[in-house]
């Protein structure tokens, strides 16, 4: 069960991230960052190891999106 919300937090935290990939919206993927990270806690938590990887993965997106522009853009 645990595994299953991490998947859908993944989810939408990776539909969440596409978009703000854009210059203009970058500020906004720090919201998404902390949520992906509680999902990746959760999906440690679980039997299983997909939930967490996903989660995992968009992290490593965000935070290397993040610091290509510095943070901020």
């Amino acid at each position: 069960m645990l595994n299953i919300i991490s998947w859908l937090i993944g989810l939408v935290c990776l539909l969440l991230a596409i978009p703000l990939q854009l210059p203009v919206l970058g500020l906004a993927l720090w919201i998404v960052l902390p949520v992906a990270v509680v999902g990746a806690g959760i999906g440690a938590l679980s039997s299983s190891n997909g939930g967490r990887n996903l989660n995992l993965l968009v992290i490593v997106i965000i935070a290397i999106r993040l610091s290509l522009t510095g943070g901020l853009f």
